[in-house]
């Protein structure tokens, strides 16, 4: 398996693995939601507020994984959404996604990110480093579903501790629906 930046020059194949992905776990309707967020964000995201991951296997795509900008406006921290995550089908369970979401973390460190907060399943996500966090202490962009499901990680030696305000999204994310 090889893990690189980018989306591998082919956003419609990119967006279609999510599309995929997302169809068999969730359901055609999930799959056509996430596989439109994907273009989206591709599509309206400058270049310095988005980062993507690909995991190949030869030339098949495997997993993907892309990172958008949340902007405390009242807290200097470079912040990223972790959001969304997909890997496929047939590659499942077989670690796939813990390497890209590790690789993706070590560059985004590098790159000088703070901290990744992300929206999913506290048991996937706490294998890679997540923990949860209260919407008290770091706040979501819209009011969540899923509580519990609000999670988080300091890319420093420094504990996220609090975020000042309430944070801003990338277009892409400014639905109140999708949270």
């Amino acid at each position: 398996m090889e893990i690189s930046a980018g989306y591998a020059g082919d956003a419609e194949r990119f967006a279609g693995l999510f599309a995929d992905s997302f169809a068999v776990s969730e359901g055609l309707d999930e799959g056509t939601l996430i596989g439109s967020l994907v273009r989206d964000i591709l599509a309206r995201t400058e270049p310095g507020d988005l980062y993507c991951f690909v995991a190949r296997d030869g030339e098949t795509l495997i997993g993907a994984v892309c990172f958008t900008r949340l902007r405390y406006v009242e807290d200097p921290r470079r912040v990223f959404l972790l959001s969304p995550m997909a890997v496929a089908p047939t590659q499942q369970r077989k670690g796939v996604g813990q390497r890209l979401i590790r690789h993706a973390l070590a560059e985004l460190s590098a790159a000088g990110v703070e901290a990744v907060l992300t929206y999913g399943d506290p048991a996937y996500y706490g294998r890679v480093g997540f923990a949860p966090i209260a919407e008290v202490a770091i706040a979501a962009p819209y009011p969540l579903t899923i509580p519990q499901g609000w999670l988080g990680q300091s890319l420093t030696p420094t504990p996220l501790g609090t975020f000042a305000g309430r944070p801003h999204c990338v277009a892409a994310f400014q639905r109140p629906e999708i949270w």
